[in-house]
């Protein structure tokens, strides 16, 4: 898929080295369908193969929100995340591509980071956070979960207490308290948000490219042996959607009421 063919993304490459990817469906709070993932990993091959690309940015259209995560009108209209070029809903794909380009990632969180939208932003290398972003976890109610990165290495992150609270309680926690738990690198005005960004994004492309390749595969070594689990994890995932009880999650979330799990205690 070619830059130019993007409908739910935007990308930009631009002065001092740094991609600017856009989710672009700020009418679905940048919640990703199939295509949303496609073009996210078009996007990133085109950063990665770039060498005057140095950083990647990845941030969400408007100011309400980074990521809603997987479009749940979509999966509740078909069944799934609807056509992808592969035949398949490559989301793994993704949560691998952000760990391995050889180029640092910046989440540019601009409002609410939740579901499948917070387990980017947590693989991302740096988070930048606006002073209105929220973060948090809906899986559990929406008949889904990530029990592969998104938590293993969310644990990692911020500790295990932490990440059992967050997907537990299923609470959104506003950005000052993301950055005191080391969710977030630093909160700004949300005017700022982007540019703030952008310049750690430039003053990284600055730096040797061989060095910094060479400390993200270091730091993400230590955490490599969680991707047996994430794989596992998609697995047990694919079968769970295909459930009533999953269905009820989801449902629920589109007619707006409490989903009733009773019958699956």
């Amino acid at each position: 898929m070619r830059v130019e063919e993007f409908t739910d993304v935007t990308y930009e490459v631009v002065h001092g080295g740094v991609a600017v990817v856009t989710i672009n469906r700020p009418e679905r709070y940048n919640a990703f369908r199939g295509r949303t993932v496609d073009e996210l990993l078009a996007a990133f091959k085109a950063a990665w193969s770039d060498r005057s690309v140095g950083a990647v940015v990845l941030t969400g259209a408007g100011d309400k929100a980074f990521c809603a995560g997987g479009d749940q009108k979509q999966r509740a209209e078909t069944g799934d995340y609807g056509p992808t070029e592969s035949g398949m809903f490559e989301i793994e794909q993704l949560h691998r591509i952000i760990r391995d380009v050889p180029k640092p990632v910046i989440a540019a969180v601009n409002g609410v980071a939740v579901g499948g939208g917070h387990v980017l932003h947590v693989l991302c290398d740096l988070t930048v956070a606006s002073e209105t972003a929220r973060f948090g976890q809906a899986g559990p109610r929406v008949g889904s979960f990530d029990a592969g990165f998104g938590t293993a290495y969310l644990a990692r992150v911020v500790g295990e207490k932490r990440a059992r609270q967050i997907w537990y309680l299923l609470d959104l926690y506003d950005a000052q308290t993301a950055e005191r738990w080391g969710l977030v690198n630093e909160v700004v005005a949300p005017g700022d948000l982007l540019g703030t960004a952008v310049a750690w994004g430039r003053k990284i492309a600055a730096y040797s490219p061989t060095a910094i390749r060479f400390c993200k595969h270091s730091f993400n070594a230590d955490t490599e042996h969680q991707a047996g689990f994430h794989n596992l994890a998609y697995d047990g995932l694919e079968l769970f959607t295909h459930t009533d009880e999953a269905k009820e999650g989801y449902t629920a979330f589109n007619e707006k009421r409490t989903p009733d799990f009773d019958p699956y205690r």
